[in-house]
């Protein structure tokens, strides 16, 4: 199993904080947003290599931080060679990108860069070879407003999924989808067909829209806390939290 982790996008709501460096890099507590997610990469035995892929403004950067860090999984960094938030490739055009560019072949754990959980990967691991089936990680939410940043997912008894919307005005559920995925390397082959379907490059949640209509997607629900780390507001609030949990320690 291979592992993308997406740190392409470019943070503009964190401008000018973000406008030379990348918010995967920011500190919460005392460590980058990225590590803790690291943390729980390292956790799955099956992955034998994770890729980062960024852009050309963040490469750099990126580089940087993985010569630095001595971590037990072989770690590369991708430049998707974009340059602004113009050209940019999308999330899915960058799994895409990775897919090809480094002839990955095997089953496909995809998580956003930017997004804090306290969730056991091991645990959707687990749920993964139970269903032998795309997977994605899932939580009920009750703020209204909150819920209508996601993509609102319903399913059935078996937690698979019957429907999703990005970001709809009147969600059908109180089911957030967050940018954590495992996918079969079955499927790798719809990210061709996803574009040749003429379907949008962004948000990665339209990929899992497009993808339950043509195989079962299960959803992976989790209780634990999940941050979007997309604000200044957000990310004050969950580098405090993070601050006084470590001292605690």
């Amino acid at each position: 199993m291979k592992c993308i982790l997406l740190c392409a996008g470019y943070a503009t709501r964190l401008f000018p904080l973000t406008k030379n460096f990348p918010k995967p890099l920011l500190k919460v507590g005392d460590r980058p947003i990225i590590d803790y997610i690291i943390d729980e990469v390292n956790t799955i035995d099956e992955i034998d290599k994770i890729y980062i892929i960024t852009n050309d403004r963040y490469f750099e950067h990126f580089e940087n931080w993985k010569n630095l860090k001595d971590n037990e999984k072989e770690i590369e960094v991708v430049n998707d060679n974009t340059t602004s938030n113009d050209d940019r490739l999308g999330a899915i055009g960058d799994m895409r990108f990775v897919i090809k560019n480094k002839n990955v072949d095997d089953d496909l754990m995809v998580i956003a860069g930017d997004n804090l959980f306290e969730f056991k990967l091991k645990n959707m691991m687990n749920f993964y070879k139970n269903k032998k089936a795309p997977c994605v990680a899932a939580q009920y939410i009750e703020d209204l407003n909150l819920l209508k940043r996601f993509g609102v997912g319903k399913i059935d008894e078996n937690n698979k999924l019957l429907n999703i919307v990005e970001k709809p005005e009147v969600p059908e559920s109180n089911i957030g989808v967050w940018a954590t995925y495992i996918y079969p390397k079955s499927i790798l082959p719809y990210f061709d067909k996803y574009f040749e379907d003429g379907n949008k490059a962004d948000s990665p949640g339209n990929f899992v829209q497009y993808l339950h209509k043509k195989e079962d997607v299960y959803l992976y629900m989790f209780d634990e806390a999940c941050y979007d780390v997309g604000t200044y507001e957000t990310l004050e609030e969950v580098h405090n939290l993070y601050v006084k949990r470590n001292n605690k320690i």
